[in-house]
């Protein structure tokens, strides 16, 4: 594999350890798809989430303006699944730090623990395992930008956009593979799925 995987390795990668499952499946938010992505199936393996996350900083350095800052750089990710990668491109590109945000519930907003979060005019590359909606990525760009930090990129290992997907026009945005599932609601027509077929419901993350 080259160092810059390509996207039929990437899927082949995902679908060998079980993270790409093909089916029927029903997202808590009431939408449907017929490719679940579990990028934390992955990542139990510690040779492939190098894999991908040097492969990632390596199309994040061919940019050369986010180049020339990269020893001011931190990497910024919404949530736990995320960290992983976020650490892996900290260490490929030897960025200056790592900061994540949570929530306790998932009506709160995201939040930087007590004491840690990006400074004002700190230069940010917001990464993540996926982006699915880009809701959260968006409110997580919020967050960076309300403490007075400069978002510079985005970079997420799989790109599997749904029919409400919000854009980024204005950041470079790389990502290893983009997923074209379906997405739709209970009353759309599922080619191979039978009336009466039940979803396995799964997590939004």
């Amino acid at each position: 594999m080259e160092l810059i995987p390509t996207q039929d390795e990437v899927i082949e990668l995902l679908r060998e350890t079980g993270a790409l499952r093909d089916g029927f499946f029903q997202f808590p938010d009431g939408m449907y798809t017929n490719q679940y992505l579990q990028m934390a199936l992955a990542f139990r393996n510690y040779q492939y989430m190098k894999i991908l996350s040097v492969a990632l900083s390596r199309k994040v350095r061919a940019n050369p303006e986010i180049r020339a800052i990269i020893p001011q750089l931190s990497i910024v990710t919404p949530a736990v699944g995320g960290l992983p990668v976020a650490y892996g491109v900290c260490e490929a590109l030897r960025a200056k730090a790592v900061y994540w945000a949570e929530r306790d519930n998932e009506d709160e907003p995201l939040r930087y623990r007590p004491f840690m979060g990006n400074q004002p005019g700190e230069k940010v590359l917001l990464v993540d395992d996926i982006l699915r909606s880009g809701r959260k990525l968006t409110e997580l760009r919020r967050l960076v930008e309300s403490n007075g930090g400069e978002v510079v990129g985005l970079a997420v290992v799989v790109y599997q956009p749904n029919t409400e997907t919000l854009s980024f026009p204005d950041l470079p945005f790389y990502f290893l593979a983009k997923l074209d599932s379906l997405f739709k609601t209970a009353d759309d027509t599922w080619p191979g799925i039978k009336p009466g077929m039940e979803p396995t419901r799964v997590w939004q993350a």
